[in-house]
């Protein structure tokens, strides 16, 4: 049987290789920063990771993990309620609320999991969700582990929310799910208009603060804080893996008889091992990086605000954004490619995004600033993608 599948798929490979969307994996031989050296050998700045703060490679997560490994071992071999749990594991949760002004806290290998491990067991065939349209992928996947009665809004589209939350009042809970920062655009979700819509037609509010946590809000506690909400919203869902030191984990924060309910029957979290405890460490220690001092979000604040700047100046199309990420719209596909492409050779390590990962003809360029870049990177950048642009006649 294998060789008719075979066939199939090499076709299909063939295919997406023709068309110039294949995807290679860069392959990186330095720590994670803002300055990096691939496969090749060549030097290159990278303006495509997660790593908001620049904390991937910071010395103090870095002894935090050494000191976790001499304390408490390198893995755990087991889930949380065997005899999975440690104290590091606690002490992150308990630091995970109190930043975000929750109840109590539940750790995941990653947000996908949580997002995945949320909505099962608390809503049934009874209960509506209704859910923004550019969600990412692992609430769209959570959703469809739920036999709750779906409802899509437009993006950030408060009319049409409450449509649809007037269509949800035969149900019996209803829950509003949206990102913070919506990872393809960059957008904020309007999480003031979101709260009063969910006070008037008695839902839930779930926000994935997974790209606005530690980038957005004055001190980085993400959209609640921006919206002056915190400690409002029913559930945030996180990862340790973009501004908290980039390494893995997810989190799911909110009221205590949620996170209860998701202990008890929560599968990511029930069947699979618990994160290892230098990570837990090291998340711990992430949090108190941010809770002293506001100077990396200030640093990644004014690096944004000056990249888009001049992007928009050289009269680069450029998303409305309110975070971190800078979306350069190309809209073809293939043209997205050659661009990353043609960068990558002025050394600046960008990726293009395409179908299916966003809408068709909404190809882009999907530019991440950090507080770990220099004014003199973001210069570089600007410089390149202006050579680029001008060679393929974007600009």
């Amino acid at each position: 049987m294998y060789g008719k599948m075979q066939q199939h798929l090499q076709a299909e490979l063939k295919a997406i290789e023709e068309a110039g969307l294949y995807k290679n994996e860069r392959i990186i031989v330095t720590p994670q920063r803002a300055e990096i050296k691939v496969e090749s050998g060549q030097k290159v700045l990278n303006f495509c990771a997660n790593n908001y703060l620049g904390l991937s490679d910071h010395p103090r997560l870095i002894s935090a993990a050494k000191r976790a490994l001499d304390e408490r071992g390198y893995g755990m071999s087991s889930v949380r309620f065997i005899c999975g749990t440690q104290d590091y594991h606690k002490e992150l949760e308990k630091t995970i609320s109190d930043f975000f002004h929750t109840d109590d806290t539940i750790l995941y290998a990653a947000c996908f999991d949580a997002n995945g491990g949320l909505f099962e067991p608390l809503f049934t065939d009874e209960d509506a969700i209704i859910s923004d349209a550019l969600n990412h992928a692992s609430i769209i996947d959570g959703v469809r582990l739920c036999k709750a009665k779906l409802y899509r809004y437009a993006n950030a589209d408060m009319a049409d929310l409450e449509v649809k939350l007037k269509e949800a009042q035969t149900q019996r809970f209803r829950i509003i799910v949206t990102d913070g920062v919506f990872s393809m655009d960059g957008n904020v979700a309007p999480l003031d208009k979101i709260m009063a819509l969910a006070e008037k037609y008695d839902a839930l509010v779930m926000v994935d603060e997974s790209h606005s946590a530690g980038v957005v809000g004055d001190t980085g506690k993400g959209v609640t804080e921006q919206f002056d909400v915190l400690g409002q919203v029913d559930v945030i869902t996180g990862t340790l893996g973009k501004a908290f030191g980039g390494a893995i984990g997810g989190f799911t924060t909110g009221r205590r008889e949620i996170i209860d309910m998701l202990r008890q029957r929560s599968r990511p979290y029930l069947f699979s091992n618990s994160i290892p405890p230098m990570v837990a460490a090291s998340g711990v220690e992430a949090f108190h990086l941010l809770q002293e001092s506001n100077h990396l979000q200030d640093k990644l604040h004014a690096n944004v605000d000056y990249f888009v700047t001049k992007m928009k100046e050289a009269r680069f199309d450029i998303k409305p954004t309110q975070s971190a990420i800078c979306a350069v719209m190309l809209y073809d596909a293939k043209l997205s490619q050659q661009f990353a492409a043609d960068l990558l050779e002025e050394g600046i390590y960008v990726t293009g995004f395409y179908y299916p990962v966003v809408p068709k003809e909404q190809a882009r360029i999907r530019v991440q600033l950090s507080a770990g870049h220099e004014p003199a990177h973001l210069d570089k950048a600007i410089t390149a993608f202006i050579k680029v642009g001008k060679k393929l006649e974007v600009i």
